[in-house]
């Protein structure tokens, strides 16, 4: 059973290669809530195909501040480290999932 990696500053960098999905999310964020078990399933999804990551906001300011998340949640799509992609508010699985197919 595939689970989402909990990043933080120290260990963003295992978003450099490969294809990642990060959610920039807060505990009290309505939507972030709605959204997180999207995030597990996803996480399932693509366990050895792509990264299925979280970022706490109100943990890790200096991350949001980095992506220019000013909103949340917010699910920045990377490509060997670089940005390719971005949605802001929840999102349905399958507009993720075609997101993300259309990376790998």
């Amino acid at each position: 059973m595939g689970k989402y990696i909990e990043l933080n500053s120290a260990n963003f960098s295992q978003t450099e290669s490969g294809v990642s999905l990060v959610d920039f999310w807060a505990p009290w964020c309505g939507p972030c809530k709605m959204l997180s078990p999207v995030i597990d399933e996803l996480a399932n999804d693509f366990e050895g195909k792509a990264k299925i990551c979280k970022v706490n906001t109100d943990e890790e300011g200096d991350l949001s501040a980095k992506f220019g998340v000013r909103s949340i949640p917010t699910l920045v799509f990377l490509k060997d480290g670089q940005v390719v992609d971005t949605l802001i508010g929840a999102q349905s699985k399958q507009s993720i999932t075609d997101k993300l197919n259309a990376l790998l």
